[in-house]
């Protein structure tokens, strides 16, 4: 990218935690979702770019923005041409219910480097840099433990996986604690879950099962600049889809790697908590005084930030896509 972007992807991600905040706890999901995708979208307008949403909130005639094909940015002629992934809030039900672990995301690309995945779901491992190549998502969980057992040089009772609470990984579930190692059941936000394994104050090793593919290529963006690993495999929900991509050309059981989920060398991913989590503090509010942690990483020279911003109140303005306008985020209604 021949401009440099990372601090206005911060400030996107920023915007929309900020506006995703502000409705914790209120039981209300949608709600949720509604005001971070405004404020995002407001302010990807920002940034010289002349963007593409590949990785959004669905297809054009199921969002009202941040849709599959939207152009995003300036569009000025010299501006450089990304390809952006969003999730505005990875974890709306966790902010309904003031549950930990709910981030806004961003990735950005040159054009082509993210990969498309045809099924809603996949099936995951995500592990840090020291496991990155060493594990093998077609193997037994009990195999895979042992590995990486050995190469971490711990006990398998010492290790913690981060599993997705649903009945769909029972046996997953069950073999993890037949084995012997720890399990971290998580109920949503599997991208903040993925990119754990591969920050070590984390105390995560391993990521496993079943989820959405969308997080899997944003947690992908993160997991190479961390020098961490993600493996992907196609999950069809029923026989239907399976027939379907069959027919389609896809092999069900090829396993996409990181670097086939994210084919360009320079990915810049940014993220901004919503609510306290492994990786991120949530916002907090103090007398008219806001306070953001994000982190921002570059594929390309590896570098990591953590910015931890602070916003006045009074004076914080967001740009809301919706209504055109600029608002100081006091004054928006909740």
């Amino acid at each position: 990218m021949e401009k440099e972007i990372t601090l206005e992807l911060v400030r996107v991600t920023e915007a929309a935690a900020l506006m995703a905040s502000r409705y914790l706890g209120r039981g209300d999901k949608e709600m949720v979702d509604k005001m971070a995708s405004d404020a995002m979208r407001g302010m990807l307008d920002y940034i010289e770019m002349r963007g593409t949403v590949v990785l959004g909130e669905g297809e054009k005639d199921k969002a009202p923005m941040l849709y599959i094909g939207e152009q995003v940015g300036r569009w000025a002629e010299d501006d450089p041409e990304l390809d952006i992934a969003v999730d505005p809030v990875d974890g709306t039900r966790l902010v309904a219910f003031g549950l930990p672990n709910a981030i806004s995301v961003i990735a950005a690309t040159e054009r082509g480097g993210i990969e498309y995945l045809p099924t809603y779901y996949s099936y995951k491992l995500a592990v840090g840099p020291e496991l990155a190549g060493k594990l093998d998502i077609n193997a037994s969980i009990r195999e895979n433990l042992r590995v990486a057992a050995a190469i971490l040089g711990m006990d398998i009772s010492e290790l913690t996986c981060v599993v997705l609470n649903r009945d769909r990984h029972r046996e997953i579930i069950d073999e993890i604690r037949r084995v012997g190692a720890r399990i971290k059941l998580i109920s949503d936000g599997d991208i903040a879950a993925a990119i754990a394994t591969a920050l070590p104050e984390s105390n995560v090793n391993i990521y496993i099962g079943i989820g959405g593919s969308p997080e899997a290529l944003l947690a992908a963006a993160a997991l190479k600049s961390l020098g961490g690993e993600i493996q992907v495999k196609l999950w069809p929900i029923d026989e239907e889809e399976r027939t379907r991509l069959v027919e389609q050309g896809y092999d069900l059981e090829k396993v996409y790697k990181t670097d086939d989920l994210i084919k360009s060398d320079n990915v810049i991913f940014a993220a901004t908590g919503v609510t306290d989590g492994d990786m991120l503090r949530g916002v907090r509010f103090y007398k008219n005084t806001a306070i953001t942690e994000s982190i921002v990483m570059r594929s390309r020279t590896r570098t990591i930030r953590r910015i931890i911003a602070q916003h006045n109140l009074n004076y914080k303005t967001i740009p809301l896509k919706s209504s055109g306008e600029v608002r100081y985020i006091n004054s928006i209604k909740r």
